[in-house]
């Protein structure tokens, strides 16, 4: 495939599209991989793929692969799902939540996201599924931006405790920030100080640079 051969010594872009809600979206073959991007970052696969295995490396992928359920919140392509069952060897179901339908169709047509037979897929907001959702869940991986910007709910105490009552004993939340500003470093400091005694949470810093990962396991 010539453009395959060609992205590894530039970019070659295969696919563009305008969405409302991540605004450009592009497709992408780079260094012999196809990527997903937006205006300014990575979306999925590339560098962000290397960021979410990191965090599910520190977590273990033998203890994951014991787990019965996965969230993800924030699909994107899917990297991570692939990661998951690639890489990791996991087995059980995978819940994905996206709110960009546009994204999901770039996901299934170019990235096969919809050949995964564990995984269902939701169109729908991460704080809204979140607040509805009865199910509970072994690991919760947060990775929402609209480019390089992350929605405040993330850092809010209504979110984060309802995230926490969906996450079983034992359980792991990973998270992917992206910190730039002093004021996004601040953020997640504040971040850090919102769980207690019964949650042990280590914070990983300058994973590819911008990345600030968090992986938060529940006690009790």
């Amino acid at each position: 495939m010539l453009q395959k051969l060609f992205s590894y010594f530039l970019p070659v872009n295969i696919y563009k599209k305008n969405s409302s809600i991540s605004k450009t979206l592009e497709v992408t073959w780079n260094n012999g991989q196809l990527v997903l991007d937006s205006q300014n970052t990575n979306y999925s696969y590339g560098s962000l793929q290397r960021i979410l295995r990191k965090g599910l490396k520190y977590i273990g992928f033998e203890r994951i692969q014991k787990f019965d359920s996965v969230l993800v919140l924030g699909v994107a392509a899917g990297s991570v799902i692939k990661t998951l069952v690639e890489d990791v060897k996991y087995s059980g179901k995978i819940t994905g939540v996206e709110i960009d339908e546009q994204v999901i169709n770039i996901a299934k047509e170019y990235f096969k996201l919809d050949a995964i037979p564990q995984l269902e897929l939701v169109i729908d907001d991460a704080f809204e599924f979140v607040l509805k959702t009865k199910q509970t869940y072994d690991l919760i991986i947060i990775d929402i931006f609209q480019d390089t910007m992350m929605p405040n709910f993330l850092f809010e105490d209504f979110f984060i405790n309802r995230v926490n009552n969906i996450l079983n004993v034992n359980g792991f939340i990973l998270f992917n920030t992206m910190v730039i500003t002093q004021a996004q470093e601040e953020r997640n400091a504040a971040y850090k100080t919102k769980f207690g005694g019964n949650y042990s949470l280590r914070m990983y810093p300058k994973v590819e640079t911008h990345n600030e990962l968090f992986t938060i396991k529940k006690l009790a």
